[in-house]
C-alpha cells in the first residue's frame, strides 16, 4: 500500500488556482450517545486539547469519560439540533458558500472554498481532496478562531499538516494564524452588537465570554489570554463602553485544574445576587453558533443569572452568516493572498497552449 494518498489527474499548462480551507472544531453526526462517543474519543484524544500524561489520560478517557459523558452531551446536543443538522456545521457551510461568491466578485476569478473539521465530518482530509480535485495547487488554511490557542488553531493546523505528510505533490500552503485585532473583524462584532441593541435595547453590562483554557497554557507561553483581552478592549472601544460597562469572562471549564479567570458561571451568579438589571453576553471567539453558545451560554447562563436574582438576560448571537462578517472574511483572506492572484502570475492562453503541446510531444497523456 502506498504511503501517499491518490493524486488527482495532472493537467499540463494550467494556471495556478487558489483554494480557501475553512477550519472549525467539528460536530457529532447526530445527537446520539453513539455519535458523541466517536466524536469525544477523537476530540479528547488530541494531545493539544488535553496536555496530561497519555497513559493516565487514556485510562480516564476510556474507562470513565467515554462511559459517562456521551449520554449527557447527546441530551444537550438534542436541545439545539436544527432540522438541517448541527448548527455549527450548517453555519460554517453557509459561510463557505457566501465567501466563495464574495471572493469571486472581489477578484474576478473563481476561488474555491471548502470546509474541514478538526474532529468528525467533513474531515480536513476530504476538504483538501476536494480542493485539489478542482485544481487548487495553492491553499490558504483559515481556522475560524480569531484568538490563537494551541488547543484550537494549533490543533486545526495540525490536521492540515498531517494531510500534507501524505501527499505526493504538495500544494503551496499558507495559514492564517489569528485575526483577533483585525479591523474588519472588530467592526463586524461591533455592528452585530449595535443592531441587536437597536432591536432589543441596551443592557446594564455587556459580558464578553471566551472559551476557557487551563491556566498553565498561559504560563507556558500560549498567547490566547492576551489576544482575548485585546479583542475585548477593541470591541469596547468600538462600542464606546467604559470599563464599568463590560466584563471579560471565560467559559466551559473542564476538570479540576485552574483555568483562565474569571469564570463565566461564577460571574453570572454574582451579578444575579447583586440584582443586576439586564446582562447581555456575547462570545467573540465563536464565528458560528454551536452547542457551547446555544446551550451553555444562551440556556445554562440564563438559568444561572435569573436563578441568582438577575432580572433580564440576553445572548447576542455569533456572527454566523451576517453580511458584515462575510465581508470581513474576504478582507482577512485578501491580506494573505498577495502574489497568488495577481494577473501577471497567470500564464497567458498562448503560453498555456504551448506548454500542452510540448508536454504532448514528450509523450504526456493529455
Amino acid at each position: 500500500m502506498s504511503a501517499y494518498l491518490p493524486e488527482p489527474p495532472y493537467t499540463h499548462g494550467t494556471a495556478p488556482r487558489v483554494g480557501v480551507l475553512l477550519l472549525n472544531l467539528g460536530t457529532p453526526d447526530t445527537p446520539t450517545p453513539q455519535a458523541l462517543r466517536r466524536y469525544l474519543r477523537q476530540f479528547l484524544g488530541d494531545r493539544r486539547v488535553v496536555e496530561i500524561p497519555r497513559a493516565l489520560w487514556w485510562l480516564v478517557l476510556n474507562l470513565v469519560i467515554l462511559n459517562i459523558r456521551p449520554k449527557k452531551s447527546a441530551e444537550k446536543y438534542a436541545k439545539i439540533w436544527s432540522k438541517d443538522g448541527s448548527p455549527l456545521l450548517v453555519h460554517t457551510e453557509r459561510q463557505a458558500k457566501m465567501l466563495r461568491g464574495y471572493l469571486g466578485n472581489r477578484f474576478g476569478q473563481p476561488i474555491e472554498v471548502e470546509v474541514g473539521m478538526s474532529y468528525g465530518d467533513p474531515s480536513v482530509e476530504s476538504a483538501i481532496a476536494k480542493l485539489r480535485e478542482r485544481g487548487c495547487d495553492r491553499i490558504l488554511a483559515f481556522p475560524l478562531y480569531p484568538q490563537y490557542a494551541a488547543s484550537s488553531t494549533g490543533s486545526a493546523l495540525d490536521a492540515v499538516y498531517r494531510v500534507m505528510l501524505r501527499l505526493r505533490y504538495l500544494p503551496e500552503l499558507r495559514a492564517i494564524r489569528q485575526y483577533h485585532d483585525h479591523p474588519a473583524y472588530i467592526a463586524a462584532l461591533a455592528e452585530s452588537v449595535r443592531r441587536y441593541w437597536m432591536e432589543s435595547g441596551k443592557p446594564d453590562k455587556l459580558v464578553m465570554s471566551f472559551h476557557g483554557v487551563p491556566r498553565y497554557t498561559l504560563d507556558k507561553g500560549d498567547p490566547y489570554h492576551c489576544f482575548c483581552q485585546k479583542t475585548a478592549r477593541l470591541l469596547a472601544e468600538a462600542l464606546g463602553l467604559n470599563q464599568q460597562q463590560y466584563q471579560v469572562c471565560f467559559q466551559s471549564r473542564f476538570g479540576r485544574a485552574e483555568w483562565l479567570k474569571p469564570y463565566l458561571a461564577q460571574t453570572l451568579a454574582e451579578l444575579g445576587k447583586q440584582k443586576a438589571g439586564r446582562v447581555d453576553v456575547i462570545c467573540p471567539g465563536f464565528s458560528s453558533d454551536c452547542l457551547e453558545t446555544l446551550e451553555e451560554i444562551a440556556m445554562e447562563g440564563k438559568a444561572t443569572f435569573i436563578g441568582a436574582g438577575g432580572r433580564e438576560y440576553h445572548y447576542i448571537p455569533a456572527l454566523n452568516e451576517r453580511d458584515e462578517w462575510i465581508h470581513a472574511m474576504v478582507d482577512i483572506v485578501r491580506g494573505h493572498l498577495h502574489g497568488w492572484i495577481e494577473p501577471e502570475h497567470a500564464p497567458a492562453p498562448a503560453e498555456m497552449e504551448q506548454s500542452r503541446l510540448r508536454a504532448q510531444a514528450l509523450g504526456a497523456k493529455l
